[in-house]
């Protein structure tokens, strides 16, 4: 049996594939993905379109962080794990009650859609910007 979830991320999935190929926004996906997200998916896509989503590559390790920026801060997220570290990811996405973060969501399609900011660094600034993303005080 497929995880409602997992069917979900792959109509995100589809509707920016299409969306690139075709470089338009069909307003039949936007709704369905809309109604599937919530308001999530509506702040997810202004976040894209307004270039917040980072993809930080570290030389020459090719280490691969990205970030979005958020209202209050700059936000880590891991792809990978599904992971973000903003408050509504630990306290919503964990608990279930909703399947992704507005930033989780803006990553997803900004790396789909190749629609991110893409910063290269040397390593030797890895620790210190990791410190820095890390860091939960608001």
């Amino acid at each position: 049996m497929t995880n409602p979830i997992d069917l979900t991320l792959q109509r995100l999935a589809d509707f920016c594939r299409e969306a690139k190929e075709k470089n338009s926004e069909k307003r039949k996906d936007l709704t369905s993905l809309s109604k599937a997200f919530g308001p999530r998916f509506a702040k997810a896509w202004e976040t894209v379109k307004e270039g917040r989503v980072k993809k930080y590559v570290f030389r020459p390790s090719q280490r691969t962080v990205w970030i979005v920026v958020g209202k209050q801060r700059e936000y880590l997220i891991l792809p990978a794990a599904s992971f973000c570290s903003c408050d509504d990811f630990y306290f919503r996405v964990m608990d279930r009650e909703v399947q992704l973060c507005y930033h989780l969501l803006a990553q997803k399609m900004a790396e789909a859609l190749k629609k991110y900011d893409k910063i290269e660094e040397v390593d030797q600034l890895y620790e210190p910007l990791m410190k820095e993303w890390k860091n939960v005080t608001h």
